[in-house]
């Protein structure tokens, strides 16, 4: 071993790790030892945590953003608690109690949908509660964004609100959580700032298995909603003409495994990766993702839609599960719904509709109508050329086990336009 040690140099290869394969075959993306030591020293820079704080550790470790995850404890001296798996995360985390977790973008949504649905499931008066406290974190949150002082009359009314409200999300995610990361595709702004109204912090981060995963990450005290942050240490990131991102470090990868011809095509010969992402970049060096370049809808009409961002809006709403948006060379989006389970069975209790099976129960009217209800709701917030004219609900939802979605839980575009082909034409008759 110490032999073997002693041999291995920063360029020999570490690991192979597999991309997502969100639209094609996934490759194999040839990452060597000093990709990861340069992806861990960044990291490490930017990341306060100290020694001996606990993070319980639940992406898969066949994803880069687990696997700088796990290497970031034994390196920093923390305490690497493991997951049982992700259906056991609910009670792991009290068990554990976290200093911070990193986790992909539908962990959040899953405990912001369901702190809302508890809220309307309660009677008149906590509704009204959950509303005010919700309403004084925002006003506190915007004053820390700002930089600005929290007045003494609103620090009082938001620890009322914390010891009313928010105190019991804290104790469902440990206790004593600092901070989150979020990072493998974009977290809604509007989740992100429901979290921070209630005093958890979640920093979005961004880059790519190609990139050892990171590229960028919000800084702790500098940080803006609905930004990936600004570059890591040692990293540079720049715009092409036509608005993908591109970056460059020691972090990236060699390229594609026995894919010479994909290698050329994104890794670039001065040392430029194009990410396949298109973006913007503020006056102080922070990165917005716009959406992937390849999944950009544009319509008969020729205008440009960004999918994700109209997901998330939708996504936003507790009784919707997931989304994908549809429109390429088409008139209009029309978007595949699915809606949450646990909603669903609780809102069919509610208006007294029984005994039907999934399939039936989601075309049944009064689900419908609350479908379109959200969907009118949310199409208030985008241009008239990006509203969703036309939906389906699906009976079921998209999950890792039937193919759907990617084991970071990414929607699989190509595979779903394939298995709802017939549904996506009949939205166009």
């Amino acid at each position: 071993l110490a032999t073997r040690v002693a041999e291995t140099r920063p360029d020999d290869v570490a690991t192979i790790v597999y991309t997502s394969g969100t639209t094609g075959p996934p490759k194999g993306v040839v990452q060597t030892h000093g990709n990861h030591m340069a992806a861990l020293g960044a990291a490490v820079q930017v990341l306060v945590a100290s020694e001996g704080d606990v993070h319980l550790l639940f992406l898969p470790l066949a994803h880069s953003f687990g696997r700088l995850e796990s290497f970031i404890g034994p390196y920093k001296g923390l305490c690497t608690a493991f997951a049982e798996n992700i259906d056991k995360l609910r009670d792991n985390l009290p068990e554990v109690k976290p200093h911070f977790i990193c986790a992909v973008p539908r962990v959040f949504e899953k405990v912001y949908a369901g702190a809302l649905a508890k809220a309307e499931a309660g009677s008149p008066v906590k509704k009204k509660i959950f509303r005010w406290a919700v309403g004084v974190g925002k006003e506190a949150s915007r004053l820390k964004q700002a930089k600005l002082p929290v007045p003494g009359a609103l620090a009082f009314k938001y620890r009322l609100a914390h010891k009313l409200v928010f105190h019991k999300m804290h104790e469902a995610l440990g206790g004593r959580l600092r901070f989150a990361v979020s990072g493998g595709a974009p977290l809604s702004r509007e989740i992100a700032e429901f979290f921070h109204a209630a005093g958890i912090l979640i920093l979005e981060g961004y880059g790519l298995t190609e990139t050892c995963p990171a590229l960028t990450f919000n800084r702790f005290d500098h940080y803006k909603f609905g930004s990936v942050g600004p570059a890591l240490p040692g990293v540079e990131v720049k715009l092409a003409p036509d608005g993908e991102v591109l970056g460059r470090g020691s972090n990236i990868a060699k390229g594609y495994f026995k894919q010479p011809a994909a290698t050329a095509e994104v890794f670039l010969a001065d040392g430029w990766f194009a990410t396949g992402d298109i973006g913007k970049i503020d006056p102080e060096g922070y990165l917005f993702i716009t959406d992937r370049k390849k999944d950009l809808i544009v319509t008969a009409g020729g205008m440009n839609i960004a999918p994700q961002n109209i997901e998330n809006l939708l996504k936003g709403d507790p009784f919707i599960s997931q989304v994908m948006v549809h429109g390429d060379k088409r008139p209009y989006p029309v978007a595949l719904i699915t809606v949450n389970p646990e909603e669903l069975a609780k809102f069919a209790k509610e208006q007294g509709i029984l005994n039907l099976d999934p399939a039936a129960l989601v075309k049944h009217p009064k689900v419908v109508e609350r479908v379109s209800r959200i969907v009118e709701q949310r199409n208030t917030e985008l241009q008239s050329y990006a509203k969703i004219k036309k939906f389906a609900i699906l009976p079921g939802d998209f999950t890792v086990d039937n193919g759907l979605l990617t084991p970071t839980l990414k929607v699989k575009r190509k595979v779903i336009r394939e298995e709802y082909r017939e549904a996506l034409e009949e939205l166009y008759r």
